[in-house]
């Protein structure tokens, strides 16, 4: 059963109303919806989307997709803090990574997942920690928004889920631009890079994104 989107914080009524129209009946159905497309609905604001955005990260799934604006006024120092707003369930847990992958459906996906745990461990020094159930995450990071909403999550990691693999924190760094640009064949979001495939990218490129983005410090990407 989904999350009614009366149950998130600054998510009005006419917004719920304009995405109901639209088909969406619940949080997890706005999961990889085009946030241009979404913008355009009557009663929809940039907002509420990033609101709703931000929600969908929080539980683990891979949030809107397309040209999503930064979120202003917020800040992001490593650590955590255990002090998260009383509606966020993804948190780590005991999960082994490799167990995880290894017991994902998807052949291909199981491959490409070890592949991943391998370049992640290696670029960031570090071994991953499994963040509610999709989520391979490496090192410590709390993040504050401007509303006041805050909670702890990791500072890079990646999803092998079934549409695409998702990878986390790297953009809106120094060189994340330059070389996104020279990574191949690839999707962003504001705060994820969706990949179809490995064969798609350079794997060079991305354990160096990967290594720039762990030594920069935490922002909101």
């Amino acid at each position: 059963m989904g999350t009614p989107l009366d149950q998130i914080p600054g998510v009005g009524r006419p917004f719920r109303d304009a995405v109901k129209l639209a088909g969406y009946t619940d949080l997890e159905s706005l999961n990889g919806a085009d946030y241009r497309e979404l913008l355009e609905l009557h009663g929809v604001g940039k907002a509420g989307l990033r609101t709703v955005h931000d929600a969908l990260m929080e539980r683990g799934l891979g949030g809107l997709v397309g040209d999503i604006p930064e979120a202003k006024g917020s800040t992001w120092t490593k650590g955590h803090t255990g002090e998260n707003a009383a509606d966020i369930k993804t948190a780590q847990t005991s999960q082994d990574p490799e167990e995880w992958i290894e017991s994902l459906e998807w052949p291909a996906r199981v491959k490409q997942g070890k592949e991943l745990l391998k370049i992640f461990s290696e670029a960031t020094g570090e071994q991953g920690v499994m963040w509610g159930p999709s989520m391979v995450g490496y090192g410590a990071v709390h993040y504050r928004y401007a509303t006041g909403r805050e909670g702890d999550t990791f500072h890079v990691g990646f999803s092998p889920r079934k549409s695409s693999l998702s990878l986390y924190g790297l953009q809106g760094h120094p060189r994340s631009e330059e070389l996104l640009g020279k990574l191949g064949k690839h999707k962003t979001a504001v705060s994820c890079v969706y990949v179809n495939k490995l064969e798609d990218i350079d794997l060079s490129i991305l354990a160096e994104l990967i290594k720039h983005s762990w030594e920069t410090e935490p922002g909101d990407c």
